[in-house]
């Protein structure tokens, strides 16, 4: 199957959204595991909010992207699940919430291929809203000799643990965390309270969200959302999908509540 698939060598696409911060995509990867990548430039540090699907080298990707990159370089893995993780060994800082620490350094096998993925999980995300799952989880390969079966989710441990209330500071750019439960236990956010930036990694995007899995809570979800909902945002940089404004935060949390009857 990997003969038959288009090699795409560019495997990852940037948009800079304003002078200090950078969208990362992965567009070849399946919209369900197809996440957003920001990378937040900083005076004396920057800051890569997760890792994708890790199918090819990221860090030579990003750090053309930086003014200068000799300047130290934070990851903050916003949770474990495979789409956020892919690249994490690649960065030498490396950030989670406790919770999910030992995930971090030893994360389940994971395959490109999806027949092992159970009619469950393939019902959920039909449900939530996404399309059928490829026969693969990518539709092109980045080398011609690319196998898609030496895909290893590698993981690495943190050096270094973030909770509720903590602020990772670039020097002039200072934004706090927030544990935002629900969609994964030890999920972390970010706020910038200056500008009402909020990274709102899986809590919250404007597209499916994914509520009922494993490590998932609706009670918590419903927390978390009335939380965001309370926050003096201007805009929202999800997990997924294009970024949105505060009337459009206000329609999703409505929503999903709506829906759970929270």
């Amino acid at each position: 199957m990997t003969a038959d698939l288009p090699v795409d060598a560019a495997w990852y696409r940037a948009e800079q959204i304003d002078p200090r911060l950078w969208l990362i995509t992965e567009p070849r990867v399946h919209p369900i595991f197809s996440a957003n990548m920001h990378l937040v430039l900083g005076r004396d540090a920057d800051l890569l909010i997760d890792s994708g699907m890790g199918v090819a080298p990221l860090r030579p990707f990003v750090d053309p992207l930086r003014p200068d990159p000799a300047r130290p370089l934070i990851c903050l893995s916003t949770h474990t699940h495979v789409d956020h993780i892919g690249a994490v060994h690649e960065f030498d800082t490396r950030l989670v919430h406790p919770i999910e620490a030992d995930e971090l350094a030893a994360p389940a096998p994971y395959s490109l291929r999806t027949d092992g993925i159970s009619d469950a999980f393939r019902n959920l995300f039909l449900e939530a809203g996404y399309e059928p799952l490829w026969p693969l989880l990518i539709n092109a390969v980045p080398a011609p000799d690319y196998d898609v079966d030496s895909y290893v989710l590698r993981g690495a441990p943190a050096t270094g643990m973030v909770t509720e209330g903590d602020v990772i500071d670039l020097g002039d750019w200072q934004a706090e965390v927030l544990h935002l439960p629900g969609h994964s236990p030890g999920q972390v956010g970010l706020f910038h309270h200056d500008s009402g930036t909020l990274f709102g990694t899986d809590a919250i995007y404007d597209g499916p969200l994914i509520y009922d899995g494993p490590g998932m809570s609706l009670p918590d979800y419903a927390r978390t959302l009335r939380r965001l909902r309370d926050l003096p945002v201007t805009v929202v940089h999800g997990g997924h999908d294009p970024c949105f404004g505060k009337q459009r935060l206000d329609e999703i949390v409505e929503r999903y509540l709506m829906l759970w009857q929270a």
